[in-house]
């Protein structure tokens, strides 16, 4: 029976001991102590294979609270340092660096690391299991029997594989070079691949450029024509001794070549190189990550089940592929094609879904603001007609409030047309020749009578039902019609009417009956504010302005004044300070100014009386629509 590792006899132990900790009432996790994993790297750290290794690796090694795992990383660099001292230096170097950590697992990255292992293991880490990856099967063959405790999946590079491949893209070509270095590793590839190549001896000529100065062999493969392929192990030493990492080489070579060129290593991918059969060093390194979890957890290698050998796929840069001009429909279904542009559907799949969902959130949008513009242009509409009505009504009801002055007005001239006609028929019933004082008379009688007229005019004008009319006219007269409208509702009511108008004209574009409402509601809501005051206060004055910003009309009394409570709401719909109004009056006097492009305010005047303004542009409207019917 075969003995257990002594890794898994700790781990037992461990548990054992947990469990009894356990039972005492003590935390097992006390006793649950950190496992160490080594991988030793033969090469410099930088190699791109040694950090796809490493990545695989670290995905792989499960490592938690309750199995704490640390991965320590050594890189011997056997590549460029060697003999028996270095050895020597080196083991003893490991073995006291880990005396107080000592592993309980140590992975051998790559054949090197495994030779090295194998020869000193005696002397630093006896009876430790060893995992080793990237390590070829060839080379185990060429070994005696590894030691019990020593395994894991080998690989083998599919040099003739590539190479097959290779001519078959290139079916013209009548020349293979094939490139390989000088050191241990690099003079190993050339002796194999001499081996391997004679079976394309029918096909195409072989060419070895081995173990020469990197400047010769760029030269050389720059003289390569269409004829020929190209493939490679990169190297790492060349014939003048200095040390690259294979990949380096590689994209030297790929800057000179004329020729496609073809290689076993994926971390070539992405140099320039078409492709070739490559195994994956990410899944070497997780392969051995998966057989260390499983010694850690104290498996048995029988127990493993290791697979023969990791498998090799077919990689292929697809900028070469067009590049080179190989037919697309000649790689494998199970080619692994890098740097492949997909479909634009495919490649923005996600972009496309959400830009048609956002397409179709904003056609959405679009019919809803456009329905949405529809109802407002048409709630703007029906409120321009409501206030156009109610702008309407209010002229109606200050023409009830003046009906009284308004039949004066009017009764005067009649009564006087009245008395002239009587005049006249009693001259002509006395006889005699009499035709200048009838002549009179009827100058009278048209004077008055247009008296009359004027006066109905104004009122018609005031209370016609009319289309806004936005023209241009002069303001004084505009006022002074205002004036002969209230005339005599101020005698009426015992009050001074003063208007002070510009001794320029003044003009402005705008609905002159809109803007004579504006100022007759003023001036009634002046003379009401002075109603129960003596004689002498009962004055209203309105003046004419011309200022910077436009027109300024000024509407002023010697009233009580506003009180501060009743200021901010003064222009409010529904409010009012007299007993019986309808608070309607300054709020239609407001929207109308406003849609003049105005603005208007009151403020207390000094010392006495309140003061409405109305400041109105010199051009009138701004385009802003008046209140009116649709």
């Amino acid at each position: 029976m075969r003995r257990r590792p002594r890794p898994a006899l700790r781990l037992a132990l461990a548990c054992v001991i947990a469990g009894l900790l356990a039972t005492a009432g003590l935390p097992a996790h006390a006793e649950v102590q950190t496992r160490n994993v080594l991988v030793l790297y033969a090469n410099v750290r930088q190699l791109p294979a040694n950090i796809k290794f490493d990545r695989g690796l670290r995905d792989a090694i499960l490592n938690s609270a309750q199995r704490p795992v640390a991965v320590f990383d050594e890189f011997l660099d056997v590549a460029r340092f060697g003999g028996e001292a270095y050895v020597r230096a080196l083991s003893t170097f490991l073995h006291d660096k880990y005396a107080s950590r000592p592993p309980g697992v140590i992975i051998a990255a790559n054949e090197e690391a495994l030779r090295f292992l194998l020869d000193n293991r005696a002397a630093m880490f006896p009876q430790v299991p060893v995992v080793h990856m990237s390590v070829s099967r060839s080379f185990l063959r060429s070994l005696p029997a590894l030691p019990a405790d020593v395994f894991g999946v080998p690989i083998e590079y599919d040099f003739a594989g590539t190479i097959d491949q290779a001519l078959r893209w290139h079916p013209q070509a009548r020349r293979l070079v094939i490139v390989t270095g000088a050191s241990a590793r690099d003079r190993g590839w050339e002796a194999r691949l001499r081996s391997e190549v004679t079976r394309f001896a029918d096909r195409v000529a072989v060419e070895f450029l081995a173990g020469l100065p990197t400047a010769a062999v760029l030269e050389r493969l720059g003289q390569l024509g269409k004829d020929a392929v190209v493939f490679s192990t990169g190297y790492f030493q060349d014939g003048d001794g200095h040390y690259f990492t294979p990949r380096e080489t590689a994209v030297a070579m790929i800057a000179a070549t004329t020729a496609p060129l073809y290689a076993p290593f994926e971390t070539f991918i992405g140099t320039g190189i078409v492709g070739g059969r490559m195994p994956s060093y990410e899944d070497m390194g997780r392969q051995a990550g998966q057989i260390a979890n499983a010694l850690l957890d104290g498996a048995m290698p029988a127990s493993l089940h290791l697979p023969d050998i990791m498998p090799v796929t077919l990689n292929v840069d697809w900028r070469q592929v067009r590049r080179w001009g190989i037919d697309e429909r000649t790689i494998p279904g199970d080619a692994i094609v890098h740097f492949r542009e997909p479909p634009f559907l495919e490649a923005h799949r996600t972009e496309v879904v959400v830009g048609f969902v956002v397409f179709l959130l904003q056609a959405v949008l679009i019919v809803g603001l456009l329905l949405e513009r529809r109802r407002r242009r048409l709630a703007e509409r029906s409120d321009h007609n409501h206030r156009f009505e109610l702008a309407h009504a209010s002229r109606l009801a200050v023409a009830g409030e003046l009906t009284g002055a308004i039949a004066h007005e009017i009764n005067q001239p009649l009564g006087a047309i009245l008395s002239n006609a009587d005049a006249a028929e009693l001259i002509l019933q006395a006889g005699g020749d009499r035709r200048d004082e009838l002549r009179q008379i009827l100058a009278d009688i048209r004077r008055d009578d247009l008296r009359a007229s004027e006066v109905i005019r104004r009122l018609r004008a005031l209370l016609a039902k009319q289309e806004v009319q936005g023209q241009r006219f002069d303001l004084d007269e505009a006022v002074s019609d205002v004036e002969s409208l209230l005339r005599g509702e101020a005698r009426r009511r015992g009050v001074t009417l003063d208007i002070r108008l510009t001794p320029s004209a003044v003009t402005m574009v705008g609905d002159r009956v809109q803007i004579q409402q504006v100022l007759i509601n003023l001036v009634l809501n002046a003379m009401d504010a002075v109603a129960d005051l003596p004689a002498d206060r009962r004055t209203v004055v309105v003046s004419v302005e011309n200022s910077a910003s436009g027109i300024d009309i000024a509407v002023r009394d010697r009233g009580h004044g506003i009180a501060s409570e009743h200021q901010p709401k003064l222009f409010d719909s529904f409010f009012s300070t007299k007993g019986k109004g309808m608070g309607l009056g300054l709020s239609i006097a407001r929207t109308l100014v406003e849609a003049h492009g105005g603005r208007i305010w009151a403020e207390n005047g000094p010392g006495e009386g309140a003061v409405f303004h109305v400041e109105l542009p010199a051009s009138g409207m701004t385009g802003i629509q008046l209140p009116g019917p649709a």
